[in-house]
């Protein structure tokens, strides 16, 4: 009886113990890289009384001096305080080049960077760029301990990661999580940077210190977090290596950072814009619009393309386009697989300057409304006035009134034009007719619309009267 139960009892202990051993040591990688990260303190100084604007004042001129005696300031122009902020940072050169984000410095008068063994110096700023949240100082002080860049391409999801900054000024401060995800998107704000996502306690003041991972290398920089009170809930973002080396080398040569421009707006596929274009899955970054001039008109890139993959990069997410464009420098030739209306093709690009390139994106006309037809839309003839007000587009007819209760849930709206009806060009209403009579039942339609304000957008549904859902 003992000898049948002593094994299951080992196999019991073994389970017990295998998690507390499993669970990793950060102490050696800590202490290896501590030394390298600073406390970035700033000041944006204010102004004296006698310096702030004649219309700053605390009281009216006309003020009673009876008045006067009940408030504790003196009457005069007000002045403002010297304001203080901060972050983190990390040194990359022994001769005290220091990397943090732009936002951290944004403004500052100011800069003091405090080192782990309490040294201080005044920083001067180098260079930085608000698009990818990324500047560079430099200290007068030499052989200085270093953090070195290492590369997110085998980073995956799940791997352990600690993070060394300042959060609520508490300095040299260490957590530790995984990886959560890559390639995340903010918006238009930060459209050229895929954040990793971790679950590392990030806070108020790690803003600028190193992502670091189980190998010593710094894989990010933390930017910022996602919070409805200002603090840690395990969402937080930071800047890949690859694109804070990019950025930092051109501050570095230049003192500003130039990123191709494609010239395009692009949206996501949806799975009804991907059953409307004869794609398999919704996949790829879709182009509602070609700016006139642009690298993208040049190379022959039409509305209604899907980019599919960027220099043999696979696009997924529409979101994933803008950063591999902004990585490359203005002048680089680009190949893109493409999908057009059926067919797979291949074009070559020369990636221009410009700030932002790729961005996510009711009328009382006059003239004879149309009638109903199987798109489930009113739709009328542009007047000059209408052509005008809508920055005198080529063609196009304008939605009156949407019955369709799938094209309303599309995004289909009243006072929208409409350009294009899956990929063939709307001129006028005698196209329109033309083309809705060729619609096939049971098939998704995908409408190029333009709002008042100039911006388009493709938009799919399947008709009810075009054979149901």
């Amino acid at each position: 009886m003992h000898r049948t139960f002593k094994p299951f009892a080992t196999l019991i202990l073994v389970l017990l113990v295998q998690p507390v051993l499993a669970q990793p040591d950060f102490t050696g990688l800590v202490e290896d890289s501590i030394p390298a990260v600073v406390n970035i303190e700033t000041t944006r100084f204010g102004t004296r009384p006698d310096e702030a604007p004649e219309n700053d004042r605390r009281m009216p001129e006309d003020m009673p001096e009876f008045f006067r005696r009940f408030f504790d300031e003196p009457y005069g122009r007000r002045g403002q305080p010297d304001r203080m902020g901060g972050g983190s940072g990390f040194i990359l050169e022994s001769d005290g080049l220091v990397i943090t984000n732009h936002h951290v410095i944004d403004g500052a008068d100011e800069i003091i960077v405090r080192l782990s063994d309490r040294r201080e110096f005044e920083a001067e700023l180098v260079g930085s760029d608000a698009e990818t949240d990324i500047a560079v100082l430099r200290i007068p002080a030499e052989d200085l301990p270093t953090l070195e860049f290492g590369s997110t391409d085998d980073l995956k999801p799940g791997e352990w990661v600690i993070a060394i900054g300042s959060p609520f000024q508490f300095e040299q401060s260490v957590t530790a999580g995984i990886v959560s995800a890559k390639g995340r998107s903010q918006g238009a704000q930060q459209q050229y940077v895929p954040f990793i996502q971790t679950d590392v306690a990030i806070n108020r003041g790690n803003s600028g210190g190193p992502l670091i991972s189980t190998d010593g290398k710094v894989v990010g920089i933390n930017s910022w977090i996602l919070s409805s009170h200002g603090g840690n809930i395990g969402l937080s973002f930071s800047i890949p290596s690859e694109v804070a080396q990019n950025s930092i080398g051109q501050l570095l040569d230049t003192g500003r950072v130039a990123r191709g421009f494609l010239g395009v707006q692009l949206q996501a596929v949806s799975r009804e814009q991907a059953d409307a274009l004869g794609l398999e899955r919704p996949t790829g970054a879709l182009i509602n619009r070609v700016e006139p001039g642009s690298p993208a008109e040049e190379a022959g890139i039409e509305v209604g393309d899907v980019i599919l993959a960027f220099n043999g990069t696979p696009i997924d997410q529409h979101s994933e386009l803008p950063p591999l464009v902004g990585m490359e420098r203005p002048g680089t030739e680009a190949e893109m697989t493409i999908w057009r209306w059926g067919e797979r093709q291949t074009v070559e690009v020369t990636l221009g300057e410009r700030e932002a390139d790729a961005v996510e994106t009711g009328s009382d006309g006059e003239g004879a409304v149309e009638p109903s037809n199987a798109l489930g839309l009113i739709v009328e003839p542009l007047t000059d006035d209408l052509r005008n007000r809508y920055g005198d587009p080529e063609g196009g007819v304008l939605i009156a009134e949407v019955e369709s209760d799938n094209a309303y849930r599309a995004g289909i709206r009243r006072g929208q034009l409409i350009l294009m009806i899956n990929n063939q060009p709307v001129g006028d209403m005698g196209d329109f007719n033309e083309i809705v009579e060729g619609i096939e039942p049971e098939r998704t339609v995908a409408l190029l619309v333009q709002q008042a304000n100039g911006a388009t957008a493709f938009l799919a549904y399947r008709p009810e009267n075009g054979g149901g859902e």
